[in-house]
């Protein structure tokens, strides 16, 4: 060893060294007796000295200690004497602080700073701070001990001040995503001894704000400390994993949330969340006050693996969406496909505006067929969205989207524009003496945002399409309802010429008293009153829907309206509701949408019918004329 025990002088000379070395000028002038002197004075400063120290050579033995750090460790300074320094202050614990001491001890790594928590003599624990630096001049490492218990406990007590809720004295929103990060990282490092899931039940409170509004804030914190109390109690009797019980914290407002590692699959969390209902549903007694509340739960179970903290939480405030959505008071489970559609929802929302500027719109149209004669009388104009990414879309797909975003006032002029351009185009490439209208879906959000009644003039001088070959089709719930400028609307278009239509009558209000005061001319009527026409196997219609598909046409009749109806798909259908009236059909019997020029076909083919019949017609008048024409002329 390079150091010798202690009273040889050398550790006193690593000590002197590594203080003159900051005197130069004393130790230069020095005498060798008053070098002596300052060697005992530092000896006699090293052993009094409060903070603990001890000189170690480079092989790690401990030279010499002061008195502070033999009575750290409860023994005499001799007897630590060529024992392990490592050992005594627990520096092997850790492969990454270890080796930052051999590196010290070695002359490669100037200092090493680390904290280790020692066992006094008296039995207590104490958390220190070891730092070692070489003694210069030798290859002595001088270690020193610094107590920071009281430090530590400051510390530990302003993070959990920080790191937890001061309402409820639950972990909050910052301790719960470090343990939820802490859960996924272990977990990805494991090869054994946890079942590889995680689950979450992510709760807020139903109407939680109106007893904050009408009793207080007060009131509203006595109840979430209550609330916290209950999660608590069935955190800790649904179980305990290997961390111990489930987290259960406050992630602000009235946001609970409760962790589980190594879950055991979605009962688990099914069971904890119906625990967690019934629970809450109990009364709450708050100063006098007695409350009821319910709380609304999204539950996510899923493998760790391949999990992320934003991920999970995204999919548990979706589901949390989705129990308020479904009525409330109850827990849902997140669905992958329900999330998958909300997601494609999304995609489609966000990227609708720009799809109609890059023209990914086109119109398909569905004939409107006269009942009695089978002539077409006119077409719905239907809109269809190739997207990119999803393919062909029906409006189903996008037109709620459309309508809540108000994306459909730009979307449904380009419809009514395309449409009424269309039919003009087809009354130009087809004369006859009977061109087929164009009937329109317009939205009530059209007639509220935007100048409709302005628009379709316009559109109307644009393509020169005569009013009477447009048809708008409002909803019944939209149109019996209307007031106001909608109503105005409404009688304005129809002033103009255009044709106004209650699509899907049967469904909605069905407010017939208010029927006769609107500017309506066609009633559409709803697909199901036709389904029930239909003759399935081994049954038969059911004669009260034809009994009130009659009694509507013969309504409509009287107050100057035609009828269509929706969904014909078979000959049978078509023939009983010639039978009751109604004036026009659309559905899969004639034709499904169908793209413009198929319609063109048809008109030509129609025409050309037409045609030959009157050719017919004039040919048969002829020979009657010639035939009787002698016999009446008296002068022949």
């Amino acid at each position: 060893m390079s150091g010798t025990p202690e009273g040889t002088g050398s550790a006193a000379d690593s000590i002197r060294s590594a203080v003159t070395e900051r005197h130069p000028a004393v130790s230069a002038t020095a005498s060798p007796p008053r070098a002596e002197a300052e060697r005992r004075d530092y000896r006699a400063a090293f052993n009094a000295a409060h903070l603990p120290m001890a000189v170690v050579d480079r092989d790690g033995y401990v030279v010499t200690a002061n008195q502070a750090f033999a009575g750290l460790l409860g023994a005499e300074p001799h007897e630590l004497a060529h024992q392990c320094a490592a050992d005594l202050v627990d520096l092997a614990a850790e492969a990454r602080t270890w080796a930052a001491y051999q590196e010290v001890l070695r002359g490669r790594q100037a200092r090493l700073r680390c904290t280790r928590r020692l066992k006094h003599p008296d039995g207590h624990s104490l958390w220190t701070e070891v730092t070692l630096g070489p003694v210069p001049g030798t290859g002595d490492v001088l270690l020193s001990v610094a107590d920071i218990s009281d430090r530590r406990d400051l510390q530990a007590r302003l993070r959990h001040l920080q790191m937890h809720d001061p309402v409820t004295r639950l972990p909050n929103r910052a301790l719960f995503f470090e343990r939820l990060s802490a859960a996924l990282e272990a977990s990805s490092y494991e090869y054994g001894g946890g079942t590889g899931r995680i689950g979450l039940c992510y709760l807020d409170l139903d109407g939680f704000k109106a007893v904050n509004d009408t009793l207080g804030h007060r009131v509203g914190d006595r109840l979430l400390t209550a609330v916290a109390a209950r999660l608590t109690q069935c955190a800790d009797q649904s179980g305990y994993g290997r961390t111990g019980g489930h987290l259960v914290a406050r992630l602000g407002g009235d946001e609970f949330a409760l962790l589980v590692e190594d879950s055991t699959g979605t009962e688990q969390l099914a069971d904890l969340a119906r625990s967690v209902l019934a629970a809450l549903q109990e009364p709450f007694d708050l100063a006098g006050q007695r409350l009821s509340v319910s709380a609304s739960i999204g539950v996510v179970e899923r493998a760790t693996a391949g999990t992320s903290a934003t991920g999970l939480m995204q999919a548990a405030d979706t589901t949390l969406y989705w129990a308020k959505a479904d009525g409330k008071a109850r827990w849902t489970l997140f669905d992958p496909e329900r999330n998958a559609h909300r997601m494609t929802r999304q995609a489609l929302s966000s990227t609708l505006r720009p799809a109609v500027e890059r023209g990914e719109f086109a119109l398909e149209y569905q004939p409107l067929v006269d009942l009695e004669s089978g002539a077409l009388r006119g077409v719905e104009a239907l809109v269809r969205w190739n997207h990119p990414q999803f393919g062909t879309l029906t409006p189903n797909r996008f037109i709620g989207i459309a309508e809540e975003d108000g994306s459909i006032v730009q979307l449904g002029r380009w419809v009514l524009r395309t449409a009424c351009r269309q039919a003009r185009r087809w009354q130009i490439e087809q004369p006859s003496d009977a061109p087929v209208f164009v009937s329109v879906n317009v939205a009530v959000r059209q007639v509220w945002d935007s100048d409709l009644v302005g628009d379709v003039a316009e559109i109307l001088a644009e393509t020169g399409l005569a009013p009477q070959l447009l048809q708008l089709e409002l909803t019944e719930s939209a149109v019996m309802g209307s007031a106001g400028r909608p109503l105005q609307a409404l009688q304005a278009l129809s002033d103009m010429g255009v044709r106004i239509a209650i699509d899907d009558f049967g469904t909605g209000y069905s407010n017939l008293a208010y029927l006769s005061r609107l500017p309506v001319s066609v009633l559409k009527l709803d697909g199901s009153f036709v389904r029930g026409f239909r003759y399935e196997e081994g049954t038969h219609p059911n004669p009260a829907d034809e009994t009130i598909v009659e009694a509507l046409v013969q309504l409509a009749h009287r107050l100057g309206l035609t009828v269509t109806a929706e969904c014909v798909e078979t000959a049978g259908q078509a023939a009983r509701l010639r039978r009751v009236g109604c004036d026009t059909g659309q559905g899969w019997l004639y034709s499904r949408a169908v793209p413009p020029d198929v319609i063109a076909r048809m008109i030509g083919r129609q025409a050309a019918r037409s045609a030959a019949r009157s050719a017919a017609g004039s040919a048969a008048a002829a020979a009657s004329a010639e035939q009787d024409g002698p016999a009446s002329h008296p002068l022949v």
